[in-house]
C-alpha cells in the first residue's frame, strides 16, 4: 500500500504506477534528500516537536542509510514513486515505528522544492569550478601570444589585424559573464523552503531558522504559496548554461574554421579528432562538432522548464516534475562538453606563422592607412576613399598596401610619404592601439592580469 493510500479504494493501474513514478530520474537526488531530512528530524527532536529519541533514531537511520546507497547496496522500487517515498520506506523498514514521525510538518511539496535548490547551489559551484579551469587555460595561453598578430574578422570578412592573446581574451571575457550567471543562480537557489508545507505552511511550531543554518542556506522563503511553486532558480540554471554552451558552440565554430585546410590556423590534436570510415586522410574536428551540436539540446531543457512553467496555477502541480530531467540534462550535457572542449583547447596547436600570414594578406591595414592620412590633414571621408581606390588598385596588381612603393603611393595622394610604411606595418597597427581594451600587448596584459585576480577571488 502506497503511503498516501489511505483515502484511496483500490491500488493504482500499474501503466499509471510506470507514468508517475519519478525514481528512475530523481534518484540522483537521494544525498540532497537525506541530508534534508536529517536537518528536518534534528529541527524536530530539537523543537520537541517530536520526542528526542525518535529523532536520534531517524537522524542516525538515515545516515546509515546514506552510507549504504554510497555503497551501492540500496535499489530503489518504482512503487515507492519518487525518491522520497522510497527513502522513508527503506527507513521505516530499518528502524520501525520511529521512522513514521520524519514527515512531521513536512510536504513532499515543501520537500521537492529544497532537494532541487541544493542541488542547484551544488551544480552551480561545479559549473563555476568548470568554467575557471577553461579560463586558466586560456589566460596561460593567451599570455603565450601577446605578438602573435593575425587578422580579426567582421561578415567573415578580413578586417584589421589584432593578436591571438586578444581574440582569446575576448572569450576569457565570456567565461566570466558565465561564472557570474553561475553565481548568480546558486544565490536563487541558496532561500530555504522547508516549512512552506503543501501550500500553507504548518501548526507546528516549527524552526525554520535552524533548519536553514543546519543545511547552509542564507535565507528561508517568505511566502509559502511560492515557496514550493517557484523554480526561475532552476530556469537561472539552465540560462546560465543555455548561455556558456552557446559560448562554447561560438569557439567551436571558429576552432572549426581555423582547422581547414583554407585556414590552417590551428591543428587539432590526434586525442580529440576522429577519422574517416572511407576517406584517409581525413581529421575530423568532431569534438568541436559535437559540442556546437549539443548546444540546442541545452537551449531545449531551458526551453522545456519555461513552457512547463508558463500557465502553471499557484501552487504546487504535478507538472513540475518536468523539471528534474531538463535539469539533469542540461548539467549532464554542459559537464561533458566543458571537460572535452578544456581538453581539446589545451592540446590545441596554433599555427603562427599563417596567422601573421592572414593578416598580412587581407588589407587589414587600410583603416590604420586612412588614419595615416588624417593625421596627415586629410578629412577621413577623402582619407577613407584614398584607401578604397587603393586597395582596388591592389586586387588588380595583386599587390599589398605594403608592397607599392612611395611613388605609387603618392600618386592616390601626395600626403604618403616614407613613415607610411612603418605607420601600417602590422606590429604598429596592432600596438597603437592601445586603449584599453585594445589589442595592444600591454592592455592585453593588463586584461589577463585582471582575469588572474579574477580567478584567484573563486578559489
Amino acid at each position: 500500500m502506497k503511503l498516501w493510500g489511505g483515502r484511496f479504494e483500490k491500488s493504482t493501474d500499474g501503466m499509471v504506477d510506470d507514468f508517475h513514478s519519478s525514481i528512475t530520474f530523481d534518484q540522483r537526488l537521494y544525498r540532497q534528500d537525506i541530508t534534508g531530512s536529517i536537518a528536518h528530524a534534528t529541527m524536530l527532536g530539537e523543537t520537541g516537536v517530536i520526542p528526542k529519541e525518535d529523532a536520534d533514531a531517524i537522524v542516525q537511520g538515515l545516515r546509515d542509510l546514506l552510507a549504504d546507497i554510497d555503497a551501492g547496496k540500496v535499489t530503489f522500487t518504482l512503487d515507492a514513486e519518487d525518491i522520497h517515498m522510497n527513502v522513508e520506506t527503506l527507513l521505516t523498514e530499518r528502524i520501525g515505528q520511529a521512522a513514521k514521525r520524519l514527515h512531521t510538518g513536512r510536504s513532499r511539496n515543501d520537500q521537492v522544492a529544497l532537494d532541487c535548490r541544493m542541488y542547484v547551489k551544488d551544480v552551480s559551484d561545479e559549473a563555476v569550478a568548470h568554467l575557471a579551469e577553461l579560463t586558466h587555460a586560456l589566460v596561460d595561453t593567451a599570455g603565450q601570444h601577446l605578438d602573435t598578430i593575425m587578422p580579426g574578422y567582421t561578415h567573415m570578412q578580413k578586417a584589421q589585424p589584432i593578436t591571438l592573446a586578444h581574440h582569446l581574451c575576448a572569450y576569457i571575457e565570456m567565461f566570466r559573464r558565465d561564472i557570474g550567471r553561475f553565481q548568480h543562480a546558486k544565490a536563487a537557489a541558496d532561500v530555504m523552503p522547508l516549512g512552506s508545507g503543501a501550500l500553507a505552511g504548518t501548526t507546528y511550531p516549527l524552526d525554520r531558522g535552524r533548519v536553514a543554518e543546519l543545511l547552509d542556506f542564507s535565507a528561508i522563503t517568505r511566502n509559502s504559496l511560492d515557496g514550493v511553486s517557484d523554480r526561475d532558480f532552476v530556469c537561472d540554471y539552465l540560462y546560465a548554461a543555455s548561455l556558456t554552451m552557446m559560448h562554447l558552440s561560438r569557439f567551436c565554430e571558429e576552432l572549426i574554421l581555423w582547422n581547414t585546410n583554407e585556414f590552417q590556423f590551428v591543428e587539432m590534436d590526434d586525442g580529440y579528432s576522429t577519422g574517416s570510415s572511407i576517406m584517409p586522410q581525413k581529421k575530423n574536428p568532431d569534438m568541436a562538432e559535437l559540442t556546437r551540436g549539443k548546444t540546442g539540446r541545452v537551449y531545449g531543457d531551458l526551453f522545456t522548464l519555461l513552457t512547463v512553467m508558463k500557465g502553471l496555477p499557484l501552487a504546487y502541480n504535478k507538472d513540475m516534475q518536468e523539471d528534474k530531467e531538463a535539469l539533469f540534462d542540461a548539467r549532464d550535457t554542459l559537464i561533458k562538453c566543458l571537460n572535452v572542449f578544456t581538453g581539446m583547447f589545451k592540446t590545441l596547436r596554433f599555427k603562427t606563422d599563417n596567422m601573421r600570414a592572414g593578416a598580412a594578406g587581407g588589407f587589414t591595414n587600410a583603416t590604420d592607412a586612412a588614419d595615416y592620412l588624417v593625421k596627415k590633414g586629410l578629412p577621413f571621408r577623402e582619407a577613407h576613399e584614398v584607401l578604397g581606390k587603393l586597395v582596388l588598385h591592389c586586387i588588380r596588381e595583386n599587390k599589398t598596401l605594403l608592397d607599392l612603393p612611395l611613388d605609387e603611393l603618392r600618386a592616390f595622394s601626395p600626403m604618403f610619404e616614407q613613415d607610411v610604411y612603418d605607420a601600417i606595418s602590422m606590429e604598429t597597427c596592432v600596438g597603437q592601439r592601445a586603449l584599453p581594451g585594445g589589442p595592444a600587448p600591454a592592455m592585453v596584459q593588463a586584461t589577463l592580469d585582471d582575469a588572474k585576480a579574477f580567478l584567484v577571488s573563486l578559489e
